[in-house]
């Protein structure tokens, strides 16, 4: 079955107007195993990512199906290289690192927004509410993994009734409070235009877009079930 990458894989190489000989020839592989990997039937290396990347002047997020900008997100060859295993593929660290840099980079865009208003309370509230999210998900992590969850002051039970939901619905909460007791009259709110935002923060904000654009259509096709 055809995958984002292969798609996408494909398309380059038609958009481009070479063959699958000539590509394959670029890449250093055969056409054979350019045609599997155009048809989802076999997943490349990273050596073959950053090979692909490369000879389509695209970004690695691109290629990966993580965002919709071609520039955007650029991952060079040694940022992959430094996150993989040999043998690992893209459904490994290269995916992981993808989306940790998008977090990152989408995170770091909105504490800079929030750090303009110069509120603590809001900035505060906003650690507070991803902190928990964290939390929980490495919490589960640590139970699946076996280990001993004495480790941690919150009790199992309480943890699997959701206390870290209920913090960070306070702690949304509390952020929510905190912008709204913010008079737009005497504080300068940033201008969160696509345009403003993009030459405040060039490169990270395309982190910023992928990550909500994602969720964005996530939770609509939620509340439409």
């Amino acid at each position: 079955m055809k995958s984002e990458f292969s798609r996408t894989l494909s398309l380059l190489r038609q958009e481009k107007g070479v063959s699958q000989r000539t590509a394959a020839q670029a890449l250093g592989i055969s056409q054979a195993l350019l045609s599997h990997y155009e048809n989802g039937i076999r997943e490349p290396g990273l050596a073959f990512v950053v090979k692909a990347c490369d000879y389509y002047s695209v970004s690695a997020d691109f290629i990966l199906g993580r965002t919709l900008s071609r520039e955007g997100n650029m991952l060079t060859e040694q940022d992959i290289l430094d996150a993989a295993e040999p043998g690992n593929n893209i459904r490994g660290s290269v995916l992981a690192t993808l989306q940790s840099k998008l977090i990152s980079g989408a995170a770091g865009v909105l504490f800079e927004l929030l750090g303009k208003l110069g509120d603590k309370a809001a900035i505060n509230a906003a650690a507070a509410y991803l902190g928990s999210a964290l939390y929980q998900l490495y919490r589960h992590l640590y139970k699946a993994s076996g280990a001993n969850e004495s480790y941690f002051a919150l009790e199992s039970g309480a943890c699997a009734m959701g206390m870290a939901d209920a913090d960070m619905k306070l702690s949304e909460h509390h952020y929510v409070q905190a912008l709204q007791a913010l008079d737009p009259r005497k504080t300068e709110f940033p201008d969160l235009s696509a345009g403003a935002v993009n030459a405040a923060f060039p490169g990270r904000c395309q982190s910023l877009t992928q990550v909500l654009s994602t969720a964005d259509a996530r939770l609509a096709s939620l509340s439409r079930q």
